[in-house]
């Protein structure tokens, strides 16, 4: 079966979703409809922003649909009849069996980690927060559990030392993306030899999760190792944010939001959480074996800026037992 031969559905919503559209599109395959989330209002204005997946499908003239609801009886029947040979799924919302189940060729996903490992919503945020040195992509079959299907294809990637969520997110959207077009030359040519999840498992190496992360998961507590602390904050850095709250003087919180650090391996005697300022050049804060020196933050209602920025804007008075 040719490229242009096998009929493909695209999914996805986020940006790392639309580098896998692009790349099919680039190769010339016959992508035959794209399914991406309905519009919802974004921002302080509240105004309907396209995702882009959308974005992309429109400008490229793609069939688009918008379910709201994939068992809708009328969308299943518009999807049937659209042919497709397999489906691809990148970054979407789970899929009942009558829609994974469709193609003749499968319906496979495009996962940001080295499966088995970090199944869940939020593989590439927990990679860095635990400290991994590395990291992937994996393609693997849809099936009735989530993200246990039959592995099609894997590939390493990297975590360096300075890698936020963000930088590694880039990274991963490209390998990923190039990932789809290999396991897609795989099923076009039946060259497709799957393998069971179970069979990557080691006793000696327990599967590590990755949830989906709620606002009060990244409170940072200062009780932990410097280290620790800095991957926290270095793992959900642009998103959600890592954040901490200082106690002013006239008994205020200040919530701050932090982005960029440096974890100081030094002994000290005070306990984790006392924060020192010169008001000028730097913030840091006492951990468990030494000090996270703040360099990048954003207060509520303030956009993001170095601490020194911030200490020349801002005049503020730390509780005492702060200080």
């Amino acid at each position: 079966m040719t490229q242009t031969d096998l009929r493909i559905v695209f999914m996805g919503t986020p940006e790392i979703a639309t580098a896998s559209l692009d790349a099919i599109h680039q190769k010339g395959y016959n992508i035959v409809g794209v399914i991406t989330a309905p519009d919802r209002p974004a921002g302080r204005g509240r105004k309907i922003r396209y995702s882009p997946v959308k974005e992309y499908a429109l400008e490229k003239g793609l069939h688009l649909m918008q379910p709201t609801n994939l068992k809708d009886p009328v969308f299943q029947q518009e999807l049937k009849d659209l042919q497709p040979d397999v489906q691809v799924v990148v970054a979407f919302r789970m899929l009942p069996e009558a829609v994974w189940a469709l193609p003749p060729k499968g319906t496979f996903n495009l996962h940001a980690s080295l499966l088995p490992q970090y199944r869940g919503a939020a593989p590439i945020n927990w990679a860095v927060i635990n400290g991994e040195t590395q990291t992937g992509v994996t393609t693997f079959f849809l099936d009735k559990e989530i993200d246990t299907g039959r592995i099609i294809a894997r590939e390493k990637v990297e975590i360096h030392p300075r890698d936020t969520a963000g930088t590694l997110h880039d990274r991963l959207k490209d390998t990923g993306a190039g990932l789809v077009v290999k396991t897609l030359e795989k099923i076009a040519c039946d060259q497709v030899e799957s393998i069971p999840q179970k069979q990557l498992i080691s006793q000696q190496q327990p599967l590590k999760k990755a949830p989906k992360i709620f606002k009060e998961d990244c409170r940072i507590h200062w009780d932990g190792p410097a280290d620790e602390i800095n991957n926290f904050i270095r793992g959900l850095n642009p998103v959600p944010g890592a954040f901490t709250e200082l106690e002013l003087e006239n008994q205020d919180k200040l919530m701050m939001k932090i982005f960029e650090a440096h974890p100081i391996k030094e002994k000290h005697p005070y306990n984790p959480g006392k924060i020192f300022t010169d008001h000028k050049n730097y913030i840091k804060i006492s951990t468990r074996d030494g000090f996270i020196e703040i360099k990048t933050l954003q207060v509520s209602g303030k956009k993001q800026m170095k601490t020194s920025d911030f200490l020349r804007g801002f005049n503020f008075s730390l509780n005492k037992d702060q200080k």
